[in-house]
């Protein structure tokens, strides 16, 4: 998987691309990053990438012409990949959408600055616009760091383990169930016993149950698209009533 980040601020990026699993996939090759610098493409004096807005208003909005230059010459060398630009505005980022974007042939992310970006760059070139949540950042910058962590995760071999990105919460539609290891007691709490049984099909409903337990009280909108058994549907009427909650 290709990425291309548009910035004023690569250095932001810097951290969190030399760290942990994003810098293991990068060595083999399983993810290839770049970084552009938009003031490269401003050839005025100064490099001014930024400008007033038309009609008024507090707030800067990012130059269309560095802009665009920037783009189109990442987008010259990379024909197929999908042009993104993060924005309060856009579509929710959700584990689904996550999912699609993985299997791009690549992805080309504008970090939006300011007030925003001239509205005719969206027109023109943008294929999808993405928000990571209701609220305000400083930047795209943040926002584009979650895409590309996000996304790496379902690239073959960037997990050591192919069931992680699925097992982990929002992979199955639900928060992920309680997780434990060694030593099985701490300062007075236990691991629960069925974790210690051995007994792999009692294993699995309990971590079923956690997982809508969890789903239930932290979350409970996502259970209205989930398919349930009869016997998960009873257990959730339990929760609702009050009980169930040691199960």
């Amino acid at each position: 998987m290709k990425f291309d980040l548009l910035t004023l601020f690569p250095g932001m990026f810097s951290g969190p691309f030399s760290e942990s699993m994003i810098k293991n996939a990068v060595e083999k090759g399983l993810v290839e990053i770049s970084l552009h610098n938009i003031r490269d493409f401003a050839f005025d004096k100064h490099r001014v990438t930024d400008d007033y807005p038309y009609g008024g208003g507090a707030g800067m909005v990012m130059k269309v012409e560095p802009l665009t230059a920037c783009l189109e010459s990442v987008k010259a060398a990379r024909p197929s990949s999908k042009v993104i630009l993060t924005t309060p505005g856009g579509r929710p980022l959700s584990q689904s959408l996550v999912e699609e974007l993985a299997a791009e042939d690549g992805l080309i992310i504008i970090c939006g600055r300011y007030e925003g970006v001239d509205d005719r760059v969206r027109e023109l070139y943008v294929d999808l616009e993405i928000s990571i949540g209701d609220f305000v950042l400083t930047g795209g910058e943040p926002a584009a760091v979650v895409l590309v962590d996000a996304v790496s995760r379902f690239i073959p071999g960037v997990l050591g383990s192919s069931e992680s990105a699925q097992d982990d919460s929002f992979g199955n539609g639900l928060l992920e169930y309680p997780q434990y290891t060694r030593p099985p007691e701490f300062r007075g709490l236990t691991v629960p016993p069925v974790l210690l049984s051995g007994n792999h099909l009692e294993i699995k409903r309990w971590r079923r149950r956690q997982s809508l337990r969890r789903t239930f009280f932290a979350r409970p909108e996502l259970l209205e698209t989930e398919a349930l058994t009869e016997e998960e549907k009873q257990f959730i009427r339990t929760l609702r009533n009050g009980g169930g909650i040691q199960d």
